[in-house]
């Protein structure tokens, strides 16, 4: 395909929002860049150079009759695992790579996938069904699970609209695990039948970021060291944030929460 000089630097743009954003969903950085080089190669560049972490991309693209073209892009939104959207972006690159079509076209569909968002009653349902069964599973009865997934509607309303106001991963996860640790505590004081610390195990599971150690670990064992590293660090401090805000929660309630 020969695209013309606006065509190359439209390509290029979209690109950069593609590997933005499966960064954003989760995937593993190899896989960006190889899907990234993969759809120029398709587009008839004579070389494609990537290289992304989490919070960066550049990207520099040669094409025939054309000076290399250059681009950095920020990433400042930490990551929000939606593996439809990226499976959505993965079935576009395959296409693509099969059967190219034009950089206008691919704007186009490229904006349709980044605009369609997850369904938030499934978001909700799977929050809920998440803790209450962490909660059975840790020795909580029935009670202690129906209260576990009354929270975990609090926690999905928080991670749904507060997440996006809260500067960082880490100060977001100190919160949610503040609010939702005090409320339980006061909730299982005013109803001894419920057990705090099966409540509270149940609503933890939904802030543990245990995909993002599954895809630190999984970076570093494919070469992506320092992508690998950064995310690790990222979630030991999003663990110790946990990990504070329900001790703190404890503290400040004056109770024993685990």
């Amino acid at each position: 395909m020969t695209l013309s000089k606006h065509q190359c630097d439209l390509l290029t743009k979209q690109l950069l929002i593609i590997g933005e954003q499966m960064i954003l969903c989760g995937s593993e950085i190899h896989r960006v860049e190889d899907t990234v080089r993969r759809i120029g190669k398709a587009y008839g560049a004579l070389r494609t150079d990537i290289f992304a972490i989490n919070s960066c991309i550049f990207l520099a693209m040669e094409f025939p009759f054309f000076d290399e073209q250059t681009y950095t892009r920020r990433i400042t939104r930490g990551e929000s695992t939606d593996y439809q959207k990226l499976e959505r972006l993965n079935a576009l690159s395959r296409s693509i790579c099969e059967a190219p079509i034009s950089p206008d076209e691919l704007e186009t569909r490229v904006k349709e996938i980044v605009s369609k968002k997850a369904s938030t009653a499934k978001f909700f349902i799977g929050s809920v069904l998440a803790a209450s069964a962490f909660s059975l599973f840790f020795g909580g009865s029935y009670f202690d699970a129906l209260a576990a997934g009354i929270f975990a509607v609090i926690i999905a309303l928080m991670q749904r609209y507060l997440a996006s106001y809260c500067p960082t991963a880490f100060f977001f996860t100190f919160t949610a695990s503040l609010v939702s640790g005090i409320l339980i505590y006061l909730t299982c004081t005013a109803f001894p039948a419920l057990h705090s610390d099966k409540v509270a195990i149940g609503d933890i599971m939904l802030l543990v970021p245990g995909i993002g150690i599954t895809t630190s670990v999984r970076n570093m064992l494919v070469g992506d060291t320092v992508s690998g590293w950064l995310r690790f660090v990222e979630v030991l401090l999003q663990a110790a944030a946990l990990a504070a805000g329900f001790m703190l929660a404890m503290a400040i309630a004056g109770g024993d929460l685990l």
